[in-house]
């Protein structure tokens, strides 16, 4: 049967059973799943305009007909409609990163080595291999590898080229293998990518790799979050029947419409990429390649692997580039501080670095690094999904339509910023901070995020879920209905900036130093790009450092992956310090949750932290 999907109008064959939520990813649709179909955030909510649904009544909220719990019912006309609040719009999608002098000198990964052999004759006999491996020495080539599949070519390819054979040699591993050979000396250029591979979205950055240069960028939400918003959720799913394979195909498909964007706007082809550099947390990079990644989750939480042994080749990757190409992933440290992380560091050069520096990757996940050329200690934290929208009574993610920015001033006037320049639909992480701040510093809340009741405003009111207050009125909204924060909002809001601020506690007491040690603290992430610095001191989630010691660093992740692509002492370097940074389990011991515990209130237990009395 067919199923019109409005105000798309596309329509997609379904089968009686099938799930909606399934049905609606099928046509290409974004929308909401955030709890990864198990009907509890009631974000995937829809319209029946014609037919009729079978719905599952032990899950969801039953004022809402949710699409990860209503089934095809029969063969009759169906018609659905999905509101625009439930879709996923355009995300704000980062990619640049802070300009740090770059101290790796340009020294490709790949490289393309044009080779003059010698003639054999009668009397020089020498075997095709023996007479390739010879050039390659003098080339600077001392332990090369070349694979059956290569061999079986050579001699054809010698003789074609009469002689003249370019290589294309990678330099990652502890031989110098030849991924490609081609007669004569083709002037084609070689390409790499670099590819961040997050929770919420993909970016993917295309290399020129004789040059370093980015060519071109591109990016999109993560085909996985139809399966969950966080890591935890998507690890249960990979545990269910066809799960794991489900997760890979979805991260894959994802990366693969990046490429195929790319190459077709770059005018380049498949061939001609021979490396990528991926760069993940440890759970995204598992599923990436199809490990299970249930033992993340589990005590002792143990990885299947931290660091790769060796690279593997672009078809055993599943990427759209040469077949043989190298790819690299960047090497993770513990089951919750990934690839993505050490990424960052070697993108900040903190490991190259006198400064003492606390890095820090907000987001579901908080990931933090504390450490200089000395030494580096990191430490995870599981913030929950609400610096993502999640959990929050009308928060969203950052993109069209969150406000992004929100302030209350001495006059009780409010003013906000709303992603796109458009009428709000919702708030995003980075705007629940500032309103947390705003509502703390004008006496709405106190220091426990409860509503002061004494206050005589009308934003302040009692609500169907409890006590609430008005961000915007519906007659300034895009959808015409209110746009809240709960209390409970609030609540959540105060646990995620406690575990963050707990980490950094932990941290620094692990290492015995103080707090104004610290010479620099370097904020990565989307979430981090748009912060008010201020307004997370306010609340108590980042250390009330002088302003001038924080620093916006940008899309680190993506950054290190291209360091690593252009520069094969960058990735010896990230091996390096991998190896020798230490992981701290937070859930060990009951250091962390007594530091999370007194961080549950606004700003912190202890005002002297904060220079309040």
């Amino acid at each position: 049967m067919l199923i019109t999907i409005l105000p798309d109008n596309i329509q997609v064959e379904a089968r009686v059973g099938d799930r909606i939520l399934d049905v609606i990813s099928r046509a290409g649709i974004k929308i909401n799943a955030s709890c990864g179909g198990q009907g509890t955030c009631g974000r995937c909510a829809i319209e029946v305009i014609k037919g009729n649904l079978k719905k599952d009544s032990s899950f969801g909220n039953n004022k809402k007909i949710l699409a990860c719990k209503s089934y095809v019912n029969d063969e009759a006309e169906l018609v659905i409609n999905i509101p625009s609040r439930e879709r996923l719009s355009s995300h704000q999608i980062l990619f640049h990163s802070e300009n740090r002098d770059n101290i790796f000198t340009l020294n490709p990964i790949i490289k393309k080595i044009p080779l003059k052999l010698d003639h054999p004759t009668i009397t020089n006999n020498t075997d095709d291999y023996t007479r390739l491996v010879n050039e390659l020495k003098k080339a600077g080539y001392k332990n090369t590898y070349l694979n059956l599949e290569k061999l079986r070519e050579l001699p054809t390819i010698l003789r074609e080229g009469e002689w003249e054979v370019t290589a294309v040699i990678s330099e990652l591993g502890d031989r110098d293998e030849v991924l490609s050979l081609e007669p004569r000396h083709p002037n084609n250029p070689i390409f790499g990518l670099a590819i961040d591979i997050g929770t919420t979205t993909i970016k993917v950055n295309l290399i020129d790799l004789t040059s370093g240069l980015i060519l071109d960028s591109q990016g999109d939400y993560n085909g996985q979050q139809i399966y969950g918003d966080d890591v935890i959720s998507r690890i249960i799913y990979s545990t269910e029947k066809n799960g794991l394979k489900n997760l890979r195909n979805a991260v894959l498909e994802t990366i693969n419409e990046q490429i195929s964007i790319l190459i077709r706007r770059q005018g380049i082809k498949i061939k001609d990429i021979y490396a990528a550099a991926v760069a993940g947390n440890t759970t995204m990079i598992h599923l990436f390649l199809g490990i299970p990644a249930k033992h993340i989750r589990l005590e002792p939480y143990i990885p299947a692997v931290k660091i790769f042994p060796h690279t593997i080749s672009g078809k055993e990757a599943g990427l759209m580039i040469n077949n043989e190409a190298a790819v690299c992933l960047l090497p993770a440290v513990g089951s919750y501080v990934g690839g993505d992380i050490t990424s960052g560091v070697l993108a900040t050069q903190i490991s190259l670095r006198d400064k003492l520096t606390l890095f820090i990757d907000i987001g579901t996940n908080g990931e933090i690094v504390l450490g200089n050329s000395d030494f580096q200690i990191s430490c995870a934290c599981s913030a929950g999904p609400c610096f993502e929208g999640g959990s929050i009574k009308d928060g969203m993610r950052a993109m069209d339509g969150a406000i992004e920015k929100f302030d209350i001033d001495e006059n009780y006037k409010i003013t906000f910023e709303v992603i796109g320049n458009k009428k709000p639909v919702g708030i995003c992480g980075s705007g629940l901070i500032d309103a947390v701040s705003s509502l703390l510093k004008r006496g709405f809340i106190d220091r426990t995020g409860q509503f002061n009741l004494n206050l005589n405003d009308s934003r302040l009111r009692k609500g169907e879920d409890g006590y609430e207050f008005v961000l915007v009125w519906g007659k300034d909204t895009a959808h015409g209905q209110d746009i809240l924060i709960l209390e409970t909002d609030i609540k959540n809001i105060v646990r995620a900036k406690a575990a963050i601020f707990a980490g950094i506690r932990v941290l620094i007491k692990h290492m015995g130093i103080e707090l104004d040690m610290i010479d620099e603290i370097l904020i990565a992430g989307g979430f981090g790009n748009f912060l008010r610095f201020e307004s997370a001191v306010a609340i108590g989630m980042l250390p009330p450092f002088p302003i001038e010691k924080f620093h916006f660093v940008g899309n680190t992740s993506l950054q290190g992956a291209q360091t690593v692509l252009t520069s094969l002492d960058a990735w010896k370097e990230v091996l390096n310090f991998a190896k020798g940074m230490t992981y701290l389990e937070l859930s060990e011991g009951n250091e962390f949750m007594d530091e999370f515990i007194s961080a549950c209130f606004l700003p912190h237990t202890d005002l002297g932290l904060f220079n309040i009395v």
